[in-house]
This record gives C-alpha cells, sequence and structure tokens, in this order.
C-alpha cells in the first residue's frame, strides 16, 4: 500500500513540476500576480524538485518490482517449532 502512495506521489508530483516548467503557466500566473520577478530563479528550484519526483517514482516502481521476501520467512501456522 506504502509503495502505491508514494508512485502516486511521485507521478503527481513530476507531471505538475512538468507543467510549471516545461511551458508558462508560472509565467502567466507570476505576471498576473505582479510576481514576475521571481521567474529569474524559478530554475533553482523547478529542476531539482523534477528530479526529487521523478527520484521518488523510481524508487517506488523498483520497491513495486521487489519480491517480498519478509513474507517467505514465516512459518505456517500449523508447523512444528523448531528446536
Amino acid at each position: 500500500m506504502a509503495n502505491r502512495r508514494l508512485l502516486g506521489i511521485g507521478i503527481g508530483g513530476s507531471v505538475v513540476t512538468a507543467i510549471c516548467c516545461f511551458t508558462p503557466a508560472l509565467a502567466i500566473l507570476l505576471g498576473a500576480l505582479g510576481l514576475a520577478a521571481w521567474l529569474a530563479w524559478l530554475d533553482y528550484v523547478l529542476v531539482p524538485l523534477l528530479l526529487v519526483f521523478l527520484g521518488l517514482t523510481g524508487y517506488a516502481l523498483l520497491a513495486k518490482a521487489k519480491p517480498a521476501d519478509a513474507c517467505a520467512a514465516v512459518p505456517a501456522a500449523d508447523a512444528e517449532p523448531k528446536r
């Protein structure tokens, strides 16, 4: 369940960050709000943020693909305990 949540956060964050990075969405929004001066340092924030979300997505995909070894180590309920 946690892997699905991480995957959703990673993909969602990557999409939102990519939209803000590669389209003029923030330029229009910040210009309309009178905060266009913030556009100068926006790449210093958005590109690392995009890399973080892509890394989170990759981690979630790798964790999802890896088999759960911990479940195999649990003995069955009817098995006799080892002495």
